[in-house]
């Protein structure tokens, strides 16, 4: 098996079985991404300990992509702080975006690095990073 196939296999597994998928009540944050484009909507929902991500659920309905990237990305930052899960974002933001350079660092993470060599389908994969980052952020005063 190559690596693409075993990307591919990631990608599906996460779709067909959503990690962190459901409800979270209470949340100590909730926020909604939503990409036009193509439909994909979702429900990020975030629990705190301290600064501490001890929890976070999604809700919502998207491609494959989509399903696939924030089931990822719920189980990478469940149990990192704010920083970490900041971090996190900007790493997988240039591996869709910029460069696919070291994308084993990021673990199962690396599976949407194929996404980049299909423009239309990386807001699919980031839909969830995004929506992450804006609840991660402190409200503007």
């Amino acid at each position: 098996m190559d690596l693409q196939d075993l990307y591919r296999d990631v990608i599906l597994d996460h779709n067909r079985k959503p990690r962190n998928f459901g409800p979270l009540d209470p949340a100590d944050v909730s926020l909604e991404g939503f990409n036009p484009l193509c439909g994909d909507r979702l429900t990020l929902r975030l629990k705190f300990v301290g600064d501490l991500i001890s929890d976070i659920r999604f809700e919502g309905q998207g491609c494959a992509i989509s399903t696939a990237s924030t089931s990822l990305m719920t189980e990478a930052v469940k149990g990192k702080t704010r920083d970490q899960a900041l971090a996190l974002f900007k790493r997988v933001h240039e591996l869709l975006t910029i460069d696919t350079a070291n994308a084993d660092e990021l673990g199962k993470l690396a599976a949407l690095s194929g996404v980049r060599g299909y423009p239309a389908r990386v807001k699919c994969a980031s839909l969830c990073w995004h929506t992450l980052e804006s609840a991660l952020r402190p409200p503007a005063a």
